[in-house]
């Protein structure tokens, strides 16, 4: 096969848990990138590999079961692969081994689009496990089109499949129905045709067309399996079932679920608490050394209280962000996110979700963006927008700084009771409360929103693998990688701006409120008392700045909660993203104090309420912040990408004010209660 190109596109289509997302790991390594198909917002994975001197640019395409798309993702798929404007040399066609059949379905169709393919047969190592043969000369000449099989887990067959893909080849093979074409959709002079049609105009036969054709298609692909494939009569109870009558249990897959959520959130505090340590104290150190080392002046302070100290109250965080990921990982890659998917569906249809609403709402513990875009799969309306509109309430990576800097301050003198820490308990109950108002929300919209849709759950439970290093190590890294780079953009650009805003004053007030302190410091009887004048004059100097001056205009508003200015401007700048919360309050604790370097951590314990002289991080205090952030809506990404799916401001406009009142109110009544 030639390409007029300098490189050989290839695309990877199968049907979900299909294997195809590994396999496109196996033949990409780290040489990938995600993007965004044009004009949506699903997720793009593209990269690129080098075999006997040609380039390859190959992209995974979201899973679709079919070419008659149902969802907004098959849609997508399905569409990349009739393009004109960007089109595909090789079409890569992933089939689960172990479940050939359902899987020739999509393979048959793709085939005749009469475009240049090869079919792997992923997985052949299960087929092997459960005794399958497929006869691979036969299924050649039969579908007529190079077959390889693949254990892409393990790497076995890339090369093969290498191979296969530059001798790929158009089918001569017709599997689709043309005689019900002809009298159905007789202007149609090719099965591509058909397909195109679905995207173009409103043909009266093409529903009647695609149950015929799938009809058709059928019969045939018993034929090839009759010819091709060889199976035990009765196959024994595979391992994948047997725990799965554990793992979907009633009562003992709920029991185990919440056990592997306590897990992950004790570990996230016990095992992130040494590199974090190491990380909090090396800032520290660089941040005195630089001090140290420029002149003293405007740019020494830029430099280590606002850039440095921005920094630092995000970098602290990779390790428990790490983890996070690391775990969501291994559950995906296991095959077990899909039970617990599974498993509390008969919660979710009770609170009037549809069942496709789970995976969404569960990878909202990472990020409720990409979350929001995988509800495109509800083909349901009104279950979809109910989707869309609760999902931010799920605790995302990015309030896990919040959460573990003030848990921390609550828990500093006391780790844990026996073998349960505190500190992790109460960021697992962070997590459930923030589900549990999801659910809750979804009951009231539930009622609210109507609709004559009927909705269905259809899910496919993959067979349980032992997690691949590749696999995971590529999802935490360009998972750390986006939260480092991605935040760290916005948190250094914002802790320049609050740094300005910190250390400079309209007219000449930072003279006026250093004058009054000058003698009081040059004559203090010991270090103690000049310590605490110092310490005096820098807050007042904040109070004074342009920054405390709109943070004192705020303060009205959010006192009854429990927080002062210094909060009123970290919530202001956390809109652009919650985890800058940590990076703003370190800008502000930092500002115009280069001489202490002490951590965030220690300097919110030390700080006074400038009132009542009482620890302004109280238990009250900090309950009422983990609140707040629990149940705001701190993030213009999210809503932008409310608006992108809906197509209206109307549907983040509720998410806002719904999500900030439920969050001021809560916050209200837990800060009166306490304090």
């Amino acid at each position: 096969m030639s390409s007029p190109n300098p490189h050989i596109t290839v695309a990877l289509i199968g049907n979900p848990n299909s294997g195809k997302s590994t396999l496109f790991n196996s033949l990409t390594g780290l040489n990938q990138k995600t993007g965004n198909y044009a004009g949506v917002t699903v997720d793009k994975h593209y990269g690129s590999f080098k075999f006997k001197g040609i380039d390859y640019k190959i992209t995974d395409l979201p899973g679709t079961y079919s070419l008659y798309p149902k969802s907004i993702d098959e849609q997508v798929a399905c569409k990349a692969i009739l393009s004109e404007k960007n089109p595909v040399d090789v079409v890569v066609i992933v089939a689960d081994s172990s479940n050939l059949k359902r899987h020739l379905l999509l393979a048959t169709q793709v085939i005749d689009l009469k475009k240049a393919c090869v079919l792997v047969l992923n997985m052949i190592d299960e087929a092997d496990k459960n005794n399958i043969t497929i006869y691979q000369n036969e299924l050649e000449k039969l579908m007529d089109v190079p077959v390889v099989a693949v254990d892409s887990r393990n790497k076995r067959g890339i090369t093969e499949l290498k191979e296969a893909i530059i001798k790929a080849k158009v089918s001569d093979s017709i599997f689709y129905d043309f005689e019900k074409q002809a009298q159905l959709l007789p202007e149609s002079n090719s099965y591509k045709k058909v397909i195109e049609s679905q995207f173009h105009e409103n043909k009266s036969g093409l529903k009647e067309f695609e149950l015929a054709d799938n009809i058709h298609r059928f019969s045939k692909i018993n034929y090839i399996i009759a010819k091709c494939l060889k199976q035990p009569v009765q196959i024994d109870k595979s391992v994948t079932q047997k725990l799965d009558a554990f793992f979907t249990h009633k009562i003992f897959g709920f029991a185990f679920f919440f056990l592997i959520l306590f897990i992950i959130f004790q570990f996230i505090f016990f095992v992130a608490e040494w590199p974090m340590t190491l990380i909090e104290e090396g800032f520290a150190q660089l941040m005195n050394f630089t001090s140290n080392l420029l002149p003293k002046g405007q740019l020494n302070d830029l430099i280590v209280n606002g850039i440095l100290a921005g920094l630092s109250g995000i970098v602290i965080f990779v390790p428990q962000i790490a983890l996070l990921f690391l775990f969501i990982a291994i559950l995906e890659d296991t095959g077990y996110m899909a039970r617990a998917s599974f498993i509390l569906d008969k919660i979710m249809r009770r609170f009037g979700l549809n069942g496709k609403s789970v995976i969404p709402m569960v990878s909202s513990v990472a990020c409720a963006v990409p979350s929001i875009m995988s509800t495109r799969t509800i083909t349901n309306w009104k279950d979809r927008i109910i989707t869309i509109l609760v999902t931010p309430l799920i605790s995302c990576s990015a309030r896990l700084p919040v959460y573990t800097l003030l848990i921390s301050i609550m828990f500093s003198g006391k780790q844990s009771m026996g073998f349960f820490n505190y500190q992790g308990m109460v960021l697992m109950s962070m997590y459930l409360l923030g589900f549990a108002a999801a659910l809750l929300a979804a009951f009231v919209l539930k009622h609210l929103l109507k609709t004559n849709e009927k909705s269905y759950f259809i899910m496919e439970l993959p067979v349980y693998r032992k997690p691949q290093l590749q696999t995971v190590s590529i999802l935490v890294l360009s998972k750390v990688k986006v939260f480092l780079f991605d935040a760290g953009k916005i948190i250094l650009a914002i802790s320049i701006v609050l740094w300005f805003l910190t250390s400079h004053t309209p007219s000449y007030n930072f003279e006026n409120v250093e004058k009054g302190y000058q003698i009081a410091i040059a004559s203090a009887p010991n270090d103690s008392l000049k310590q605490n004048l110092e310490a005096q004059l820098q807050s007042e100097k904040l109070e004074a700045s342009y920054a405390g001056i709109l943070g004192k205009k705020m303060e009205p508003v959010i006192h009854p909660l429990g927080f002062d200015w210094k909060i009123g401007i970290a919530l202001i700048t956390s809109f652009a993203a919650r985890e800058v919360f940590v990076g703003t309050m370190a800008t502000i604790y930092s500002s115009g104090d280069g001489e202490n370097t002490e951590t965030l951590r220690e300097k919110l314990m030390a700080e006074k309420n400038y009132k009542t002289r009482e620890p302004a991080y109280s238990n009250a205090v900090c309950w009422s912040l983990l609140i707040f952030y629990v149940f705001a809506m701190q993030c213009m990404s999210t809503l932008a990408t409310t608006y992108r799916e809906t197509k209206h401001w109307k549907w983040p406009a509720i998410q806002l004010v719904f999500m900030t009142g439920l969050a001021y109110l809560s916050s209200l009544i837990i800060y009166q209660v306490l304090s």
